[in-house]
């Protein structure tokens, strides 16, 4: 990994231990709360539990699990996704990973937020942010995800009624915020759920099987402009809308 430091990035001389760990890409706060308290966490060869405590950032020396760490510049990708691509940083059995078309992007620790199933494209995005990553993982994320089904007969307006309506799932109804066809092979929906295999189980409860699945808009966010394999920073203004949604693991 990389050393980064306030001469790199605008980063206080003096930060809570809990955030030195997110900013060094090793986990959320909250899990890197959990991680102080249990003793895998040493400043200056010293354990600390005590995730509230500063840390001098120019000075002090961190080490996580007994390495050092050091904090990282916040990054934003967007990869617009191909097929035959695994959502994940490696793979045991060698196959394709979306680490593999980040080539060029800074040399910081990246990992997906959430997952795209195997075969399905579009946007994925990653970042080293273990706090925001944690935030939009969460079950009662609030953020809407639209994609494009294409399926192998074509499929009529009813198909959108019951889209929009719910379905009865194993795991509860899912329903559509927004849903329209595009052609009669091509629905366009939005939900904000983030169930796996969601939308082909709605699908084919009824009755339509997929041929390909794409993610065009994750919220506001459009890969406009970023071919199949390639990737951009988040602008300013899309960090700053997910950033700003409400947080599902703070109480209200």
């Amino acid at each position: 990994m990389g050393k980064a430091t306030a001469s790199k990035f605008d980063l206080p001389s003096r930060i809570r231990l809990v955030r030195y760990l997110a900013l060094a890409g090793v986990a959320s706060r909250r899990s890197a709360v959990r991680a102080i308290q249990n003793g895998q966490v040493a400043v200056n060869s010293t354990i600390q539990k005590e995730p509230w405590v500063f840390v001098d950032t120019q000075k002090d020396i961190v080490t996580y699990r007994g390495k050092r760490i050091f904090p990282e510049k916040p990054v934003y990708i967007l990869l617009n996704k191909p097929k035959n691509t695994l959502s994940t940083v490696r793979d045991p059995q060698g196959r394709p990973t979306v680490l593999d078309y980040l080539q060029d992007a800074p040399k910081v620790r990246l990992y997906p937020v959430g997952r795209l199933d195997r075969n399905t494209t579009g946007i994925l995005l990653l970042t080293n942010d273990g706090d925001l990553a944690q935030k939009l993982l969460h079950p009662r994320s609030q953020v809407p995800r639209t994609y494009r089904a294409t399926t192998i007969k074509p499929m009529n307006a009813a198909v959108v009624e019951q889209m929009l309506r719910g379905v009865p799932l194993a795991d509860g109804v899912a329903r559509a915020d927004e849903a329209f066809l595009e052609d009669s092979y091509t629905l366009i929906l939005t939900l904000h759920i983030g169930r796996k295999h969601v939308v082909k189980r709605m699908l084919e409860y009824a009755g339509y099987r997929l041929k390909s699945l794409d993610r065009i808009a994750f919220g506001p966010i459009k890969r406009k402009g970023v071919p199949r394999g390639k990737w951009r920073f988040l602008t300013p203004q899309e960090v700053g809308w997910l950033k700003m949604l409400p947080d599902p693991r703070k109480k209200s």
